[in-house]
């Protein structure tokens, strides 16, 4: 495939986020009304599902789709507390989570857990969304529970999306903390890609940082490349976001483009970093001396950005 045609594909091939066409409705205005949701909790059509330590149960299905395994209200787990409104669908079905220590057990033994690194690629886009609102509100709730201003239990709220104090009055939501996520390119349309040091041997993807107090998105993808690899970046596009909720980022995705070739590695992050043509790369992937970045990142969509194509699969795998 020559430049120009991987450019054209590639303009047709923008970048998706995680969970954005589930077809839900949010509701945020019925958070805070105790009979509605009291209400809604009771309607027949209302479906439930339990999170638990970032995992919900999953079923494969005969037809070879993966599917969020729901429950009427009435056949969920009690929980007063830990119950969060998640939204509504075309349908007017009502969405809730429970937060439990553990999973419920199945007598048909068919239904498992999964996270959502395994389940976010397998999932429909409507249970895809559900299963990343959820489990970014259980990882809040897990490790916010204590008001930061003077240190008493707070409470929940507002269906899930609020701590309360009743010491003090204040009140906490859940926290997002904004990151950079980019594919930088050089004057010869070659690829930068970088090996974090704690990663598998092979692993290769795009560099990323948290932007910092008083930064701007851009600034920090400048910033980012920098410290991690050396490497000099100009102009900078805003691509796509990535809710990631492990525990708590909203991946912001840019292209950059380097205006100096030379590398040089922080060695505490980042291990190693190289420039990949797409020659480079696909030889690299097919023979197994690359991994390339997980098909539900973000990551991965934006080397396939610049890629033309989806990603190859090293040889002789499934």
């Amino acid at each position: 495939m020559t430049t120009s045609t991987h450019q054209s594909a590639a303009a047709d091939r923008r970048p998706i986020t995680l969970t954005t066409t589930g077809g839900i409705d949010r509701a945020s205005h019925h958070r805070m009304d105790e009979a509605w949701l009291a209400a809604a909790w009771s309607h027949p059509t209302t479906r439930v599902f339990v999170v638990s330590g970032g995992q919900a149960l999953v079923e494969d299905k005969d037809d070879g789709s993966t599917e969020l395994v729901m429950m009427p209200s009435f056949d969920a787990p009690f929980t007063e507390a830990h119950r969060y409104f998640l939204g509504i669908d075309g349908d007017g079905v009502r969405y809730f989570a429970l937060q439990k220590d553990t999973l419920p057990g199945r007598m048909d033994a068919i239904a498992r857990p999964a996270g959502l690194r395994e389940a976010g690629v397998l999932l429909s886009d409507r249970d895809s969304e559900l299963m990343v609102h959820a489990i970014g509100l259980e990882n809040w709730q897990r490790t916010h529970r204590f008001c930061s201003r003077c240190g008493e239990r707070t409470v929940i709220a507002a269906a899930g999306h609020v701590r309360r104090c009743p010491a003090c009055g204040a009140e906490h939501y859940p926290r997002t903390d904004p990151a950079a996520i980019m594919l930088v390119t050089d004057d010869q349309d070659r690829a930068l890609l970088g090996r974090q040091v704690h990663w598998p041997e092979g692993r290769f993807s795009t560099l990323a940082g948290f932007v910092e107090p008083g930064e701007s998105i851009e600034a920090a993808v400048v910033r980012e490349v920098a410290e991690e690899a050396g490497v000099s970046v100009g102009s900078v596009e805003y691509v796509a976001s990535q809710p990631w909720p492990f525990p708590s980022s909203l991946m912001l995705g840019f292209m950059a483009r380097a205006t100096s070739p030379d590398i040089q590695v922080d060695g505490d992050e980042i291990e190693e970093a190289r420039w990949f043509s797409r020659h480079d790369l696909r030889a690299a992937i097919e023979s197994g001396e690359v991994l390339p970045p997980s098909g539900i990142s973000i990551a991965a969509r934006l080397v396939e950005l610049w890629y033309g194509e989806p990603l190859p699969r090293p040889l002789g795998s499934a």
